[in-house]
């Protein structure tokens, strides 16, 4: 594991990362915010948090405002990339809601896709490892929370993988891609044509096949009203809505007038989502 820099942040340290993915195949970038509470050397608790749509690992760093409170909480903060960089399949650059920068956190199953193209196991299997063993993180206590398609990550990768993560939260999230432009593109591409495949990737999906809520303590989500991609029928949150509703799961489904799709809205939420993981992982 290489770090590539390193910047001093309310007390902390923000380091971009790379190390040579064995699952991947490529190297693979992240950012980690260590706050000031390391010193004590004891293990904290972390949050991953799944970039959307063109993003990279540096993004949530630099946009999201999240440092300020992860010092005063003494929570890590883990920010993968997005997709994989040089793969080299043809065509992977041609769109940005597909390919490079679009990695919609699964495992592609289609030929030209599924060598290089696993961000699900990278996430859950290889960087939780790789973090949890070089890091002072404490395995017990990981939470996740994304943005768009990062928030189809973080809801789609905690459903699938009980216990891994014990808080979820999610700001705008795809929440039903089998049913939208975006999703319907992705998944044809990285799992071909068989709807029950998109199905085990689907957030909404995933939660209406629960025998009891998965996360008693709640799920929190929220969602700008002037959102274009809202209106565009891209992120249905309705349906996660009903999901949850069917299955007995608290979800707190915030509806925000006048907010919009960007880093200025999740920015200004961004302080309580953090203090809902830091009281979750406390308790865990």
């Amino acid at each position: 594991m290489e770090v590539l820099s390193e910047h001093r942040c309310f007390g902390g340290t923000v380091r971009f990362m790379r190390h040579d993915s064995r699952v991947i195949g490529l190297p693979m970038r992240f950012s980690v915010f260590l706050p000031p509470q390391v010193a004590e050397g004891r293990p904290l608790p972390a949050l991953f948090y799944l970039a959307g749509l063109t993003c990279t690992e540096e993004t949530f760093m630099a946009k999201a405002g999240a440092q300020r409170v992860a010092a005063e909480l003494g929570l890590v903060l883990v920010a993968p990339d997005t997709s994989p960089r040089g793969a080299g399949v043809p065509g992977e650059s041609d769109h940005w809601d597909f390919g490079v920068g679009a990695g919609f956190y699964l495992d592609a199953t289609q030929p030209a896709w599924r060598t290089h193209y696993r961000m699900e196991s990278w996430i859950c299997d290889e960087l939780v490892e790789l973090v949890t063993r070089e890091l002072p993180v404490d395995r017990s206590r990981i939470g996740i929370f994304g943005h768009s398609m990062g928030g189809h990550g973080a809801l789609t990768l905690a459903l699938r993988h009980p216990g891994l993560f014990r808080t979820l939260s999610a700001f705008a999230p795809i929440s039903a891609p089998s049913a939208c432009p975006w999703g319907i593109k992705a998944f044809s591409g990285y799992l071909g044509e068989d709807r029950a495949a998109w199905a085990a990737h689907d957030a909404s999906e995933l939660m209406a096949r629960q025998s009891a809520a998965p996360y008693p303590g709640g799920i929190l989500v929220d969602q700008g009203l002037a959102d274009k991609f809202l209106g565009d029928q891209q992120l249905l949150p309705e349906r996660l809505e009903q999901a949850c509703n069917q299955v007995g799961q608290p979800l707190q489904l915030r509806r925000h007038a006048g907010y919009d799709h960007g880093y200025y809205f999740i920015s200004t939420f961004m302080e309580e989502h953090l203090r809902f993981h830091a009281q979750g992982l406390r308790t865990a």
